[in-house]
């Protein structure tokens, strides 16, 4: 799985960086899926990268995208927001695909000037699911800030990019909205700021980008010992708050990234095993399993 930078997302649309752009600290760009088609020969595929930048995508059209394990048909128009800490894959169904979408980096929305820390966003938490499908209405509300920014974008205000900011967040906010309640309003107590900071600190091991790359948090204990609590408060805290053990959630996410692996490179098993914490093939493999009731081999297979 490779990274992929801002510079190197402007050489895949075969465009240069604004030399503007690039002089304001942190960088933001608009684009139309209509113009960059009629500009590229080929469909823009976005591969299964990790991405260092975030992007904000209105779509309407057929597409596929796979977040994770997960595969998600869109059809109609749908709002999207990715974040680096969740590599995708994009394919587009059909030749006509319509909308915006803009990239920025953190930088771009730093505390300092945008006053929010994006990672501690509802939208971009790791495990949900940041794609809404949308109503017409709601394709034209959001349309209309997209091209608010697209008109901004090439005006000479001195404060412009201030005032893109606040249009991102806009967006951010209203796709806030579209999520569950429970979601939206998280509660701000000891009890969430540790499922917080354990959800943090297993995200932050993903995701794996190379054999040599290996999980040093694996067990509840090893989490536990981490965040100073013993592991029995932590393991109450989590059943209260997500309704699942802390040894479900890890096996969960471990899953989901050997799902991963296995689909999205060629490394042999015995390279996936060792990069998850497994010291044995056979551990992983029994591990696996039990989680997918198919042997990693046959999981494999099956994705071919």
């Amino acid at each position: 799985m490779k990274t992929t930078t801002i510079e190197q997302f402007y050489n895949e649309i075969n465009t240069s960086i604004p030399e503007e752009i690039a002089r304001e600290i942190g960088h933001f760009n608009v684009f139309s899926f209509e113009e960059l088609a009629a500009k590229l020969k080929e469909k823009p595929i976005m591969p299964y990268n990790k991405r260092t930048y975030y992007k904000i995508s209105l779509i309407t059209g057929k597409n596929t995208a796979e977040y994770a394990d997960k595969v998600i048909e869109i059809e109609g128009s749908a709002l999207v927001f990715a974040t680096p800490k969740v590599p995708y894959h994009w394919i587009p169904k059909d030749e006509h695909q319509q909308g915006y979408f803009c990239v920025f980096t953190d930088e771009f929305l730093a505390r300092n000037k945008s006053g929010v820390v994006l990672d501690d966003l509802p939208i971009f938490q790791p495990g949900g699911l940041p794609i809404f499908q949308i109503t017409t209405e709601q394709r034209i509300e959001i349309e209309r800030i997209f091209e608010k920014m697209n008109k901004e974008l090439s005006s000479d205000y001195r404060f412009k990019y201030d005032l893109l900011r606040n249009y991102v967040l806009e967006i951010i906010h209203y796709g806030q909205k579209l999520q569950p309640k429970s979601i939206s309003n998280p509660m701000h107590n000891a009890s969430t700021r540790i499922t917080s900071l354990f959800i943090e600190l297993l995200e932050r091991q993903f995701p794996i980008e190379s054999p040599m790359q290996r999980l040093q948090l694996r067990t509840a204990n090893d989490f536990a010992e981490r965040l100073a609590v013993h592991v029995n408060h932590l393991n109450k805290i989590l059943k209260d708050n997500t309704g699942k053990t802390t040894t479900h959630v890890i096996s969960t996410r471990i899953t989901q990234e050997a799902k991963i692996l296995l689909r999205q490179t060629d490394w042999n098993i015995s390279e996936i095993a060792y990069s998850l914490g497994f010291e044995e093939i056979a551990h992983f493999s029994n591990f696996f399993k039990k989680q997918t009731k198919l042997s990693p081999n046959n999981y494999r297979s099956q994705r071919l």
